[in-house]
């Protein structure tokens, strides 16, 4: 096992690597790229920052991996292996991820193709369809798995050529979770339900993906709020008042009396907010527009579900049955939320889980 010491902080990894610079860092971990010289492919490390502080940090830890041992999908990061520095339990408090590595994210893509003055990906011209393809298809993956997300964003969707992987499974839970919580998703991508404190579930997760989607065509952020309440706002200054059984839902009566004392707004028309120009082929802009209309439905009831989404005109062209039917293997039941482990338990977990691979 090898050791790098940068700024205080050692990175470990095993000889068969080869350290070639930092891919990331941010609040969930450095990622380093890296030459795997037994496979003479590159992968990406990841270091997770704290993953034992305290039991929530400890589940979300058990959590990821056991998800991302699980799921096998060509547009979901495959984990190549898990590996510890520590060789005894007593000593156990690092976690480290090999898994594919990718050139880019779309949030880089989005940046580039802002200052280029592009109006989708650079190297994408002509497949912006391809992209969101592959997204769906990813996340129907997840779905089919009983999972959600839950932190959709440009930042968690790969880019590699032509290919397209979701990763960041800090806070996937499965679909019936016990414990969902509010605080999910960065704030310009969280769904209606969610801001509202509502109880959601998968179609959150639609919201999302028309949040990136919005992103891609006018590269910038949709809905650009200060905090949740006035992202709400944002939303609907562009999407117009939802009729008022829409909150009958929302259970905290702060949030709901705020809601109801702003103004009603009207809805926007879609051609204004993405116009013609907007687009690299005019020949798909009405498609675009109406798969973005579909899934940008503030009231998830009538929010597109991933299956009809898969089979909309804009992306139907790339669909492959082997693809969107990839097998699925459940994960794990809700209970894993409902637990209550001492951060002890957790790392015993975790670490056998290591040591099993």
């Amino acid at each position: 096992m090898f050791t790098l010491l940068e700024n205080g902080e050692q990175f470990h990894f095993p000889s068969r690597y080869v350290i070639d610079g930092t891919v990331g860092s941010g609040k969930n971990g450095i990622v380093k790229k890296a030459w795997d010289t037994q496979t003479e492919q590159y992968v990406a490390i990841k270091k997770l920052k704290q993953p034992f502080e305290n039991p929530s940090f400890a589940r979300r830890t058990f959590r990821e991996l056991a998800l991302l041992n699980s799921i096998n999908h060509q547009n979901v990061i495959k984990l190549l292996d898990v590996y510890t520095p520590q060789k005894n339990f007593d000593e156990f408090r690092d976690v480290y991820y090999v898994m594919e590595y990718m050139n880019t994210n779309l949030s880089s893509e989005i940046s580039f193709s802002r200052q280029l003055d592009q109006s989708c990906c650079p190297n994408n011209k002509e497949n912006l369809s391809f992209i969101m393809y592959q997204i769906l298809c990813g996340v129907n993956h997840l779905q089919k798995c009983e999972i959600m997300h839950r932190d959709l964003c440009p930042e968690n969707i790969c880019y590699n050529g032509n290919v397209v992987k979701i990763l960041g499974f800090g806070l996937a839970c499965p679909q019936k979770s016990v414990a969902l919580t509010r605080y999910v998703t960065g704030r310009p991508y969280r769904a209606p339900e969610i801001l509202l404190g509502k109880n959601y579930d998968k179609r959150a997760d639609i919201w999302s993906i028309g949040c990136i989607f919005a992103e891609l065509i006018k590269k910038h952020v949709m809905f650009l709020g200060e905090n949740p309440l006035n992202q709400w706002e944002k939303i609907i200054e562009c999407l117009g008042t939802p009729n008022s059984s829409f909150f009958e839902s929302v259970r905290n009566p702060s949030i709901n009396a705020f809601v109801r004392s702003l103004p009603i707004f009207p809805s926007k028309a879609w051609e204004n907010l993405f116009p013609d120009s907007l687009f690299c082929l005019h020949q798909t802009n009405s498609n675009a527009r109406d798969l973005i209309s579909r899934m940008l439905v503030i009231d998830p009831n009538y929010r597109i579900s991933i299956q009809n989404a898969l089979q909309h005109p804009y992306v139907r062209l790339w669909r492959k049955d082997e693809e969107v039917n990839a097998p699925a293997m459940l994960i794990y039941g809700a209970n894993i939320d409902g637990v209550q482990h001492y951060v002890e338990t957790w790392k015993q977990m975790i670490f056998q889980h290591i040591r099993g691979w």
